[in-house]
């Protein structure tokens, strides 16, 4: 038995895709592959891309050619591979390997093909795959920290977006697989577990023949983690018992992200989001009188083919009206797949841009508003890092999600990957200073 390659992953796109990433790790490290941080010692470099948008793309595209132009030996795995087969083998001859969303559990026997001077494309036109709690999984980020899916795939169809027709529809797992899977995460002392899925509030409806994130989330109050985080609901399936079960669920963060993307129903209707637009401003009060405490995240897209000024507006005045604490912009990206890029009246993207900075600039003082709510609140802080320039320690709030939201500066004594007391000293707009308690 000769001795196995190392092998290295270059990880891009969205925490979806970092899950894939991890599950390939783990399969290959439970065969006795070795895992090699450092992309330049490894034998075989995994690229798992991102092809949600073209500035994905293009970040994805770079990766490649620097490792191509290293003469290293590439795995092309993910959305990008999805997408272009055909053209990424041909554009690049030192891919070994194509491998699509649905067939990362093959990695092993990819890798063996490939031993063998086989160039391998391993890829399922519609993908069906769904990981569970019994795909090795090597965990990539943060040891405090953990995503946890709970489906693959979406069943929409929003006119701008690519997901479906690169992921498939949605597939959920069961309550038991997830439960069994968190209970696993928190052996390995895991604080925070976000709950992932394309829209997290259909959890269930393909397997059981109705959303289940109700039964999910009290099945998940019973596992020993702290901080149990939502991502991705959808204002529509923020029903009376989801409502329910995150108020009675002690660890279930009332931290809702409700990706909204715009506010004016014309604009909604084009991105074949009909059933939104009757419902934004109420469902909003509806959440904030049930969930008084929950802290609102939401993203917006600006220039969607057809958005006009009195469009725009419309999508300020309904950012001032509802205050949400965290708003992400981005500018609408034709994709060739989608709709959207075949869509009349598309907006210059100097517009867009413009758009975008007004929005965010409308939000600064918002954001500085409800960040100065917090002066002289003690809170917990999970403790990330150290903070190398002034011995002290960076975390979060349950107020603030990792990557996306702010952080919190503490000074004092504590623990990392732990959480700990602190009392808010000082805000700015984006993140909070603190002491440990």
């Amino acid at each position: 038995m000769g001795n196995k390659p190392t092998i290295a992953i270059s990880h891009l796109g969205c925490e979806k895709n970092r899950i894939d990433s991890e599950h390939m790790l783990g399969l290959l490290a439970a065969q006795g592959y070795e895992i090699d941080a450092n992309e330049e010692l490894a034998d075989y470099v995994i690229v798992n891309t991102c092809s949600f948008i073209q500035e994905a793309r293009e970040e994805s595209v770079r990766t490649l050619v620097e490792l191509a132009e290293a003469q290293k030996k590439i795995i092309i795995s993910g959305c990008m591979a999805q997408h272009f087969q055909e053209q990424l083998l041909e554009e690049l001859p030192e891919a070994v390997a194509l491998i699509g969303t649905g067939d990362y559990q093959k990695i092993v026997d990819v890798i063996e093909r490939v031993e063998t001077g086989e160039r391998v494309t391993e890829i399922s036109q519609t993908p069906t795959f769904v990981a569970d709690e019994t795909v090795p999984r090597y965990r990539t980020t943060n040891e405090a920290v953990a995503y946890l899916r709970v489906a693959e795939g979406c069943d929409y169809r929003c006119a701008f977006c690519i997901i479906p027709y690169l992921r498939g529809n949605q597939r959920s797992r069961s309550i038991e697989s997830i439960v069994t899977e968190a209970q696993q995460l928190a052996e390995q002392g895991v604080q925070e577990i976000i709950l992932i899925s394309q829209i997290t509030t259909n959890y269930g409806l393909d397997i059981y023949g109705e959303p289940k994130l109700a039964e999910l989330l009290r099945a998940l109050g019973k596992v020993d983690i702290p901080w149990i985080r939502i991502h991705y609901a959808y204002p529509t399936g923020l029903t009376p018992q989801v409502i329910a079960a995150i108020q009675e669920t002690p660890n279930v963060l009332p931290y809702l992200d409700l990706p909204l993307q715009h506010s004016h129903p014309t604009i909604l209707k084009a991105m074949n989001r009909p059933w939104q637009g009757q419902v934004n401003d109420k469902i909003i009060e509806k959440l904030k009188d049930a969930l008084p405490d929950a802290v609102l995240r939401t993203t917006f897209i600006v220039g969607f083919p057809g958005e006009t000024d009195e469009h725009f507006e419309h999508l300020i005045n309904f950012t001032q009206r509802h205050e949400f604490d965290h708003v992400g912009v981005f500018t609408f990206s034709p994709e060739e797949e989608t709709p959207a890029y075949k869509m009349v009246n598309q907006v210059p993207a100097e517009i867009a841009q413009q758009r975008r900075n007004n929005l965010m600039e409308i939000q600064q003082p918002i954001a500085t508003k409800k960040n100065q709510a917090c002066l002289g609140q003690i809170v917990d802080v999970l403790i990330e890092q150290e903070n190398p320039r002034t011995q002290n320690y960076i975390g979060r709030s349950s107020r603030f999600a990792p990557e996306v939201d702010g952080v919190v500066y503490v000074q004092g004594e504590a623990q990392l990957n732990s959480i700990m007391t602190v009392k808010i000293t000082d805000t700015d707009v984006y993140d909070l200073y603190g002491k440990v308690i």
